[in-house]
C-alpha cells in the first residue's frame, strides 16, 4: 500500500476536469462557508447593507453552542459536460468540528486534525498548517473576508417558500480564477442557505445547506480521535 496521503479526496472534482482546476476545491468552499457561519469579519469601504445584514448571520449563529449541518456540493460546467453532485455533513463547537465529506471523515479537537479514509484505510494526524489552502484554522476564519472583495447586495428570490438575499462578492486580484461568489442568505431565519461560486472558464460550483440544525446534544467524545477503533489502518503521523 501507498503510504503517501496525498491531499485527500476533497480534491478530485478539480483534478478531474480541466474546468474545475483552478477553482478552489471542496473543501476550500467550505471553508468559505464556515467563516461565514462562525465569525464576524471588519468590512471597510464597502456596501453597509451587506454588512449588516452579514453582521445579523454572525450574531445569530454565535447564539448557538453547537451547529449540525447537512449540505450538497455541485459541480457543473456545461462546455465541459461536468455534471457531479456530493453530500456532506459537518458538526462544529467552538474551534472543533468533524466533516464527512465524499467518503472521508476530518476531525478538528482543537489542536491536531486527522483525516479519516476508509476507502485506503489510511489516517493523516497533522498539527494545523497555517500555509494550507485546505486547512479549515480558525484564525483563516477569522482573517478570511478582512480583505480581498467587493461585496454589493444583488437579487432576492423566493426559493420554496423561503426569501433569499444574495450578496455578491468579487475578487479584486485579477489573478483570481473566480469570476464572482454569490451568497445566499434567508431573510427570516439569518441562516445561510447557498453559496455560488462562478469561474472565469464558465466552471459553476454550488454548496446547498439542506439542513441545519443548532444545539444538538453532542458526545463529550465527539472531537476525540480514538486511535484503537482503526487497528488495520495506516497512520500517518505529519506533526
Amino acid at each position: 500500500m501507498n503510504k503517501t496521503i496525498n491531499t485527500m479526496k476533497f480534491n478530485r472534482y478539480s483534478q478531474n476536469s480541466k474546468a474545475g482546476k483552478n477553482n478552489l476545491n471542496p473543501i476550500g468552499k467550505l471553508v468559505f462557508l464556515l467563516t461565514v457561519l462562525l465569525f464576524s469579519f471588519s468590512i471597510q469601504a464597502q456596501d453597509k447593507k451587506a454588512k449588516d445584514l452579514l453582521d445579523q448571520v454572525t450574531a445569530k449563529v454565535k447564539s448557538y453552542n453547537s451547529i449540525v449541518i447537512d449540505f450538497k456540493y455541485s459541480l457543473n460546467n456545461a462546455k465541459e459536460n461536468i455534471n457531479q453532485d456530493s453530500k456532506g455533513n459537518v458538526t462544529m463547537k467552538g474551534n472543533q468540528y468533524m466533516l464527512n465529506f465524499m467518503g472521508v471523515t476530518k476531525i478538528f479537537d482543537g489542536k491536531k486534525t486527522y483525516t479519516i479514509v476508509p476507502e485506503d484505510e489510511e489516517i493523516t494526524i497533522s498539527k494545523v498548517n497555517e500555509k494550507d489552502d485546505n486547512a479549515i484554522t480558525p484564525s483563516k476564519m477569522l482573517t478570511f473576508f478582512n480583505s480581498g472583495y467587493k461585496y454589493t447586495m444583488d437579487i432576492v428570490q423566493d426559493i420554496k417558500g423561503r426569501k433569499i438575499q444574495y450578496i455578491k462578492l468579487v475578487p479584486l486580484s485579477a489573478k483570481d480564477q473566480r469570476k464572482e461568489v454569490l451568497l445566499g442568505i434567508d431573510v427570516q431565519t439569518k441562516h445561510i442557505y447557498n453559496l455560488i461560486e462562478m469561474g472565469k472558464k464558465g466552471t459553476k460550483t454550488t454548496l446547498t445547506v439542506n439542513s441545519f440544525k443548532t444545539n444538538q446534544p453532542l458526545s463529550k467524545n465527539q472531537f476525540t480521535f480514538v486511535e484503537s477503533k482503526y487497528p488495520n489502518y495506516y497512520i500517518n503521523k505529519l506533526d
